[in-house]
């Protein structure tokens, strides 16, 4: 999405597409346009199952939440390239275990930045967004909302869902992640989905065509053997390897499906290990 800031009102320019507007849509939103509407559309000829692979991305996030919340005990959450409002959103979940949870949200859309000042109505002391691209590591771990919520040494969750194919690999998204885990406290955890297909002329396709309509405001589809790598280190749980989201924890056989698996969500949930005891001296 593109738009400025002129005095306290936010100007749109809506030639180009927005992914989170993109995903709101696909996910049955109202926060879009009919620019979003056209570039889905025109997705969904090149990948069908577009739309349940959203729906079955937002489930993985909720249950991913909500596992590590009530099983983990996590209480500290960070959400990076979180988009716009979707209920139930990240807080609401792990708040529906523990009404303390804390939860920063972090998104450079503009829009997504003013929906989410408006959701912080709920509980202002427990729910902050940050206005920041995610590759700014050094900056998102400065900014006083995060410094809050890693100040008392406890677990943190570090959520990357459906964002890092937002990221080229000449920015090194793999980095990006081992950067963000080094900056947590000891036992916390990682939340990883990526867009994958093992197609490679369907992944160039996808990858050049959201490059073009966003201006290069894009990464890129990846295959899942890179989307592994984002875990290499970490220690997988609920799983021997990353797998398709819809597999992982399942609620029940009524949980979304793709009809057809062209390209997918791929990914799943890691502990990052405590550092090693150093040697005695």
């Amino acid at each position: 999405m593109r738009g400025r800031k002129c005095g306290e009102r936010l100007i749109l320019d809506l030639s180009k597409p927005s992914i989170a507007r993109m995903y709101d849509f696909l996910l049955g939103g109202t926060d879009n346009y009919a620019v979003d509407r056209e570039t889905c559309e025109a997705l969904l000829a090149m990948a069908p199952s577009t739309r349940e692979l959203a729906l079955v991305n937002r489930a993985f996030l909720v249950r991913s939440v909500r596992y590590l919340a009530r099983e983990c005990g996590v209480r500290h959450f960070l959400d990076h390239g979180s988009g716009l409002p979707t209920r139930p959103n990240v807080h609401q979940v792990a708040q529906d275990v523990d009404p303390s949870s804390q939860v920063v949200y972090i998104d450079k859309d503009p829009v997504v930045y003013a929906h989410g000042r408006g959701m912080l109505a709920e509980d202002p002391h427990t729910t902050a967004v940050l206005n920041a691209d995610i590759r700014h590591t050094d900056r998102i771990f400065e900014s006083p909302e995060v410094r809050r919520l890693v100040a008392d040494g406890r677990p943190v969750a570090a959520l990357f869902v459906s964002v890092l194919h937002c990221v080229p690999s000449s920015d090194e998204p793999w980095d990006l992640v081992r950067r963000v885990a080094e900056r947590l406290p000891a036992g916390s955890y990682l939340v990883i989905s990526h867009l994958a297909s093992d197609d490679a002329e369907l992944r160039v396709r996808i990858t050049d065509f959201m490059a073009d309509v966003t201006d290069d405001r894009w990464g890129e589809v990846r295959s899942t053997k890179e989307v592994a790598r984002f875990f290499d280190g970490f220690e997988l749980l609920e799983a021997d390897r990353p797998d398709e989201v819809s597999s992982w924890r399942p609620d029940s056989d009524l949980a979304p499906r793709q009809r057809s698996k062209e390209w997918v969500n791929y990914g799943g949930v890691a502990r990052i290990g405590r550092p090693s005891a150093p040697e005695p001296g």
